[in-house]
C-alpha cells in the first residue's frame, strides 16, 4: 500500500490517510479495517501548533509512506520516535532506499518540514512510532531556554532546513509505552498527555542542548540520504575502522563537508559513532552469555585484548568480563 502527501503547513494526516484507506476517524482514534490489518493511529491536540499521532498497528502488506516538502515554507517541527523491533527502510530523495538499522542511537528524528522522505514499513510486522508536530514558537515558548546552544537555535529558528538523530533511552521508550496506554475516556486524559507528551520534549531537547556549539550547516534531502548512507557503512562491519577519504568518496563530498555534517547530525564524530556501535555490540554479544571475552574483542576487531578491556570500561564502568556477570 502507498500513501503519498505533500506536507504542506494545514495537511491533517489522519483526515487524508482515513480518506485513503476509506475509515473514519472518531474522536482522534482512527482504527485499521480489518481488510488491512489491525490496530490503530490516534492523536491528540493540544492547540493548532502541538499535536501527537500514536502508531500503533501490523499490516497485511508493505505499507509505503511518501511525503514531499510542499515547497511552502517549513515552519514546523517534527520529531519521530520509532520504537519498532524490525529495521526499517527510509530514504530522503528518490534514489533507491536505504535499511534504516534500528539501533538505539537513531530512534529519534528531529526534523523541519522542508525534507522529503520515504518509508516502508514491512508487512505482518508490529509498527510502533508516534509523531510529535510543533511550531517553533510554541516550542521556544515550552523550552524557556535563556542562551541556547546552536542546535536549539537553529531547530527553534525560522526558515531552516535540519535533521538531527539522537539515541532512545530506556526512559524515552517506556515513557512511549505508556502514552500509548492512555485510557482517553479518563477525563484528565488530555491533560495526562499533555505533560507526559511534553516530559518527551524535555528527554530530547535536553540532550540536543548539550550538544557542541558550533555553526549549523545547511542540508538537503540528497545532504541526509548521502549522511543515511555513510552512518550504515560504518556500521556494517564493525571489525573494521572507517576511513574518512573512502568515506568521502562514496559520500561524494569532501572530507571536511562529510565530518562536518555527519557529526551535526548524528551527535558524534564517524571514529566516535563507530566505536560507541561496536561497544553497544560487544555489550550485547556479552550479555547474551555464548562468547568468552576474547571471541568478543577478536570478532569486532580488537588484536590487544587489554585495549578492549580499557575500552569497553570506558564506555559501561566495567570490564567485559564483569560486565557479562552484572
Amino acid at each position: 500500500m502507498l500513501f503519498s502527501f505533500t506536507a504542506t503547513p494545514d495537511f491533517d494526516f489522519m483526515t487524508y490517510f482515513a480518506r485513503h484507506i476509506q475509515a473514519t476517524v472518531q474522536h482522534g482514534l482512527l482504527v485499521i479495517p480489518d481488510s488491512l490489518g489491525q490496530g490503530y493511529i490516534r492523536k491528540v491536540t493540544f492547540g493548532q501548533d502541538f499535536k501527537i499521532t500514536i502508531h500503533r498497528y501490523v499490516l497485511k502488506e508493505d505499507f509505503v509512506l511518501k511525503r514531499t516538502a510542499s515547497g511552502q515554507g517549513n515552519d514546523l517541527i517534527t520529531l519521530f520516535f520509532y520504537s519498532n523491533e524490525q529495521a526499517l527502510e527510509i530514504a530522503y530523495n528518490d534514489d533507491p532506499q536505504v535499511l534504516f538499522s534500528q539501533r538505539d542511537e537513531s530512534a529519534i528524528q528531529v526534523t523541519s518540514n522542508d525534507l522529503s522522505s520515504t518509508i516502508r514499513f514491512p508487512a505482518h510486522q508490529q509498527i510502533h512510532y508516534v509523531v510529535v508536530a510543533i511550531t517553533p514558537a510554541r516550542l521556544t515558548e515550552l523550552l524557556a531556554v535563556s542562551e541556547p546552544n546552536s542546535v536549539l537555535q537553529t531547530i527553534t529558528g525560522s526558515g531552516n532546513s535540519f535533521l538531527f538523530f539522537e539515541r532512545m533511552e530506556a526512559q524515552t521508550k517506556l515513557l512511549l509505552k505508556n502514552l500509548a496506554a492512555v485510557d482517553m475516556t479518563d477525563r484528565l486524559s488530555q491533560f495526562y498527555m499533555q505533560i507526559k507528551v511534553q516530559e518527551l520534549l524535555y528527554l530530547v531537547f535536553h540532550k540536543l542542548s548539550l550538544r557542541e556549539n558550533t555553526a549549523h550547516q545547511t542540508i538537503n534531502s540528497a545532504d541526509v540520504e548521502r549522511l543515511l548512507h555513510i552512518r550504515n557503512e560504518v556500521i556494517r562491519d564493525l571489525s573494521v575502522p572507517p576511513v574518512i577519504r573512502d568515506l568521502a568518496q562514496v559520500a561524494a563530498m569532501s572530507e571536511t563537508k562529510l565530518k562536518q555534517l555527519f557529526k551535526q547530525t548524528f551527535g558524534a564524530t564517524i571514529y566516535n559513532y563507530y566505536q560507541q556501535a561496536r561497544m553497544e555490540e560487544a555489550a550485547f554479544l556479552l550479555k547474551q552469555g555464548k562468547h568468552a571475552v576474547g571471541e568478543v574483542g577478536y570478532e569486532l576487531g580488537f588484536s590487544n585484548l587489554s585495549h578492549f578491556s580499557r575500552v569497553f570500561e570506558k564506555h559501561y564502568g566495567l570490564n567485559p568480563k564483569r560486565y557479562s556477570y552484572s
